[in-house]
This record gives C-alpha cells, sequence and structure tokens, in this order.
C-alpha cells in the first residue's frame, strides 16, 4: 500500500501594511516612535523640565534663605510677576529699561547682520578670483567657539592696551583713550561684537537661497535694462522672502536671548547702557539671590518671545497666502 504525503504550504512572508510581523520583532508602524524616544527623553530632560521647574519657583518667595529646603518657601502666587511688571515699582522700572535696551539691541544687531549677509552673499554669487577664499574668511566668525571670540573683543576694546583705542590715537582720530566696556560706549562695544557674531550666519543662509534663484532671471531682468538695485528689489528679495522670513525670526530669537556675549564681554556684571534683559534676570537670580522674582522675568520674557514669534509667522503666512 502506497502511502502519499503533501509537504507543508510554505509560510507567507509579511508585507508591509498587513499588521503582520514574525514572532519577537517590533511592527515597522511602531519603529519610528521608538527612534524618537532618545530625542523625546533629552528634550524633556533638558528643556520641558526646567521650565516647569521655572514655573514653580516663580511663584514662591525662594530668595537664599529658603534655597536649600524648597519646601520651606512660601507660596505668593502672582506677587513676582506683580512686581515684575509693576513699572512704577524699582523692580519693574529697572527691568523696562533693560526690555528696551535689548529691544534697540536686536533690532539695530539683526537688521545691520541681515544687511551684511544680504550684500555679501549677492556679492560673491558670481564667481571671480579669490570668491572660496573670502567665503572661508566671512564664515570664520560664526565658526569660531563664542568664549574665545568675546575674550578676544574684550582685549581690543581695552582702554590701556587695546588695539582699538591704539589704532584711533596712532591715526589721530582720537586725542585720548576712551572706555569702551562702561559708560556709553559700552552699548556700541556690544552691538559691534553682535554684528560680528551673526552675520555670517545670515550670509550662509542667503548664500544658500541665493542658488535656488534661476540665472535666467536676472539675464532677463539685465536684458530690459534692470541695474543692480533694480534686479535686487524686483528679483533677489521676492525669491529669497521664504529664507529671510525664517533667517530674521531665528537672528531675534537669538539675538533677544543672547547671554554669553555680553556675560563674557562685561564679566557678568554689564553697565547700565548695555544691560540686556538676560543680564538683567541673570543679576536679578543669582547676584542679589532672589529666584523667586528671576524665575517670574524668565517666565515673562518666555511668554513675550511667544507672543511675537505668533505674531510674526501669522503676519507672515497671511502675507506669503496674499502672494
Amino acid at each position: 500500500m502506497v502511502t502519499t504525503t503533501t509537504a507543508p504550504a510554505p509560510a507567507r512572508p509579511s508585507t508591509p501594511g498587513t499588521g503582520r510581523t514574525k514572532k519577537g520583532r517590533l511592527p515597522r508602524s511602531k519603529l519610528p516612535y521608538l527612534l524618537l524616544l532618545p530625542a523625546i527623553a533629552l528634550e524633556l530632560l533638558v528643556h520641558v523640565v526646567p521650565m516647569v521647574v521655572g514655573v514653580w519657583m516663580s511663584v514662591l518667595e525662594l530668595t537664599q534663605f529658603q534655597i536649600r529646603d524648597w519646601s520651606a518657601a512660601p507660596f505668593v502666587g502672582l506677587d513676582n510677576y506683580k512686581a515684575t511688571l509693576d513699572v512704577n515699582g524699582p523692580v519693574g522700572k529697572e527691568l523696562l529699561h533693560s526690555f528696551w535696551v535689548t529691544v534697540m539691541y536686536t533690532t539695530l544687531s539683526v537688521g545691520l547682520s541681515w544687511l551684511f549677509g544680504l550684500f555679501a552673499g549677492v556679492y560673491l554669487q558670481r564667481p571671480f578670483p579669490g570668491r572660496s577664499l573670502l567665503r572661508t574668511l566671512f564664515l570664520t566668525p560664526y565658526a569660531l567657539p563664542v568664549y574665545a571670540a568675546v575674550i578676544t573683543w574684550t582685549f581690543i576694546f581695552q582702554r590701556d592696551t587695546g588695539l582699538l583705542n591704539e589704532l584711533l590715537t596712532t591715526t589721530g582720530l582720537a586725542d585720548d583713550r576712551p572706555f569702551w566696556l562702561i559708560g556709553g560706549n559700552s552699548f556700541w562695544a556690544l552691538l559691534v561684537v553682535s554684528v560680528w557674531r551673526s552675520w555670517p550666519f545670515a550670509f550662509l543662509c542667503v548664500m544658500a537661497g541665493l542658488q535656488n534663484v534661476p540665472s535666467e532671471m536676472y539675464e532677463a531682468a539685465a536684458i530690459d535694462g534692470a541695474g543692480f538695485w533694480r534686479r535686487l528689489k524686483d528679483v533677489t528679495l521676492p525669491m529669497l522672502r521664504p529664507v529671510n522670513q525664517v533667517l530674521i525670526l531665528v537672528l531675534f530669537l537669538w539675538t533677544f536671548n543672547d547671554f554669553n556675549t555680553p556675560f563674557v564681554l562685561f564679566g557678568g556684571s554689564a553697565p547700565e547702557q548695555a544691560d540686556l534683559i538676560s543680564i538683567h534676570i541673570y543679576r536679578s537670580s543669582f547676584i542679589t539671590w532672589n529666584f523667586g522674582q528671576g524665575s517670574a522675568m524668565s517666565v515673562a520674557l518666555l511668554l513675550f518671545l511667544l507672543i511675537v514669534t505668533a505674531g510674526y509667522l501669522l503676519v507672515t503666512n497671511r502675507r506669503r497666502e496674499h502672494a
């Protein structure tokens, strides 16, 4: 008697989208979330948790007397915010002065950085001998570590031995050696360092955006008799609008929150004329040891930047849709 046996049918391999996976393997739909877990954990640890702690500190009367035991700090609710935002009180007056100094500093720094970056990017768009060397030199301030770069500027701005005063007195442009890191000149010294550090980033973004502008548009504009300024107005700037929207927003946020530059330049105690809000909050928190008010100032600054960013994005998106 002959018996026949049939071989078992081979297992059908799982196909993407069917949800069938081999035993012990993670479904492909869940793999992206698994890969994002380290980044999410670091984001929570580095940004979200300190932000929540800062908000909690802002509603406490947390001074040097309670810093060892936060549970002993009395809950004061919105009193820190009231003292911070009361422009008639001493704390509010100083913060308002620092706010306006920061607004002026940010406006000038962002505007000059964008202008320098724009003209440098347009100038280096066409090939010519030495263009690669100039690009490298222009990007050097952006590549240098902030502490090394700003410390170098502190030596340049020294009154007695600084390079700037040596040049001014040698060329006869100044009779005496002015102070650059104290008094009214401190604001302009801070602005010079900020523009020197920021404009290469604007140059890099503009140069990348110009790569997407078709050369035929410039050729057509040149045939129509358009000069440099006409081409810049009617061709370059409209084509760079998406890049400029992001660039100006990033420069604004970086400059308004800038702490490293004034801290290294002035040693943590900026003069009144260059008292940026970041240094003011640092001094309120770590010099006067009033962590509650310092946290309230930080939260108020965060809300202000969120409102400005949301308004800026809303206005620019409407203009883009209208265009």
